[in-house]
């Protein structure tokens, strides 16, 4: 799968690799609904690069609108 294959999912690791974060953060993100959806795959949480994408630009958006 290439980088650019948005129906890929993701761990918490590669979410926080790809964000520049610490794992803590993501999880927090996910307990307190503020970071990309995520879904439960049995015990392991994961996300959709789709949505992690979508995430990241809602991010953007919120960003420059509070810069001007």
């Amino acid at each position: 799968m290439g980088t650019t294959d948005t129906g890929r999912h993701l761990s918490p690791e590669q979410v926080a690799e790809r964000e520049g974060v610490p794992v803590a953060t993501v999880y927090q993100w996910r307990s307190r609904r503020t970071g990309p959806p995520g879904f439960k795959v049995g015990r392991h949480v994961r996300y959709r690069l789709a949505d992690v994408i979508a995430w990241e630009e809602r991010q953007i958006a919120a960003d420059h609108q509070g810069a001007t």
